[in-house]
């Protein structure tokens, strides 16, 4: 999709029917989901051409609240996605924790630099 300047004309709604995909979510109610997409013809029927797309998603606890995080899971069967599944959601917390730690930083930063000049508020 092109960035639409904020104009709802300019959106290109079009369905790209050479990238169709099908859903399915699997969870195990604990820490786990997992999304298979499928890749389907126009007609809906499976398109055996293509490989399935596998995403992990799961949630870190903080005291802040929950942080979603998902990662693409470099499998080709389900039975695949959920062997790769924990090092794909450490290398993905490693990643937030790492932003998170740039954010709090730059923060640190702009709040330190800030000039407070008498009678200014």
């Amino acid at each position: 999709m092109n960035d639409n300047g904020g104009s709802p004309s300019s959106i290109d709604f079009i369905v790209d029917k050479e990238n169709l995909y099908r859903e399915e979510t699997i969870t195990d109610l604990k820490i786990a989901t997992i999304r298979q997409l499928i890749p389907i013809k126009t007609d809906g029927s499976d398109d055996t051409e293509r490989e399935a797309i596998f995403i992990g998603s799961t949630q870190l606890g903080t005291p802040q609240g929950p942080i979603p995080m998902q990662a693409k899971l470099e499998a080709s069967s389900f039975e695949q996605a959920m062997e790769v599944f924990p090092k794909a959601m450490e290398e993905e917390t490693k990643k937030v924790i790492e932003n998170l730690k740039r954010m709090h930083e730059q923060q640190k930063k702009a709040n330190d630099s800030r000039i407070i000049m008498p009678g200014m508020q």
